[in-house]
């Protein structure tokens, strides 16, 4: 099997347009899934799989075998999250779902837990798309820093402290809106 997987890779690395369907076909839902959780938008995500896709295929003369696929298309689809984030200054939109998956005290008033939501919503939108990338995966996603930062092309040290800097402006624009974290 690792040789078949090998050949698929060097063929792919040739142009070979079956290789590439086949690596479509085996990565399409993880590169989905990772984008996902960047864009939090499912019907962006799809468009930006397609172009992740493109972009792979265009690149493959410049694929390494050894290095593996999986994470040179992750690599590839953050950075096609990454542009379409800046080209769109688009706020991470937390859906109703998504909020109402965060857990609240029992015994909340629904409405202040509601108000609550809806300001940090609003502060992690104002985040940096960079800490904003970074403090989505690590923290919200629970992804490895290790991962997070080889989609990112950074160290695990520049995820860390991202990270830290997403949750210090998060701290502070919440304190200015009156909740205190």
């Amino acid at each position: 099997m690792q040789n078949g997987a090998s050949n698929v890779l060097n063929q792919f690395r040739q142009g070979d347009v079956d290789a590439f369907e086949a690596l479509f076909h085996q990565h399409q839902r993880s590169v989905y899934g990772w984008i996902l959780r960047v864009v939090r938008n499912a019907s962006t995500a799809e468009e930006l799989t397609v172009e992740t896709f493109w972009r792979i295929y265009q690149a493959h003369a410049r694929f390494e075998p050894a290095m593996g696929f999986k994470g040179w298309a992750r690599r590839i689809a953050t950075h096609v999250a990454l542009d379409w984030l800046r080209t769109k200054r688009a706020e991470i939109e937390l859906t109703p779902e998504m909020l109402a998956e965060v857990a609240s005290p029992a015994g909340a008033d629904p409405a202040v837990t509601a108000e609550i939501r809806a300001k940090t919503a609003l502060a992690f939108g104002r985040l940096p798309t960079k800490l904003r990338i970074a403090a989505t995966l690590a923290v919200i996603e629970e992804q490895p820093q290790k991962l997070v930062a080889e989609a990112l092309g950074i160290t695990v040290a520049a995820v860390k402290l991202r990270v830290f800097r997403a949750l210090r402006l998060l701290r502070n624009d919440l304190e200015k809106q009156g909740i205190k974290p």
